[in-house]
């Protein structure tokens, strides 16, 4: 089973766990890492911005990516949210079953 680990930067600590909860108590997600604020500076509509964000670090299948993605755009209030994928070529194997184990293995 392919693993994925999604980033997605939230505005705040309440929202990012909010969709940590929602996604792995939905099976989206095996887990969801809600890490400490940091600064982003980035172009919005041709002006740049700099905002406080919270990250978010999420464990999952490819089987289930669709799911996922479709449910942090219903739960994010960015107009368009960071939702990056990057796929995991190695880890240990006691960890990557688990993750494939705790996450929904078909859309």
């Amino acid at each position: 089973m392919k693993i994925l680990f999604v980033v997605c930067n939230t505005p705040n600590e309440a929202i990012a766990m909010n969709i940590a909860r929602a996604v792995v108590g939905e099976k989206l997600a095996a887990c969801a890492n809600v890490l400490p604020p940091c600064r982003s500076v980035y172009r919005w509509q041709g002006q740049m911005e700099e905002a406080e964000e919270v990250p978010l670090l999420i464990k999952t299948t490819a089987a289930a990516y669709a799911q996922l993605e479709s449910r942090l755009v219903e739960l994010h209030p960015y107009e368009v949210p960071e939702i990056i994928a990057l796929p995991l070529e190695t880890g240990l194997a006691a960890y990557l079953t688990w993750v494939t184990e705790q996450t929904l293995s078909s859309p």
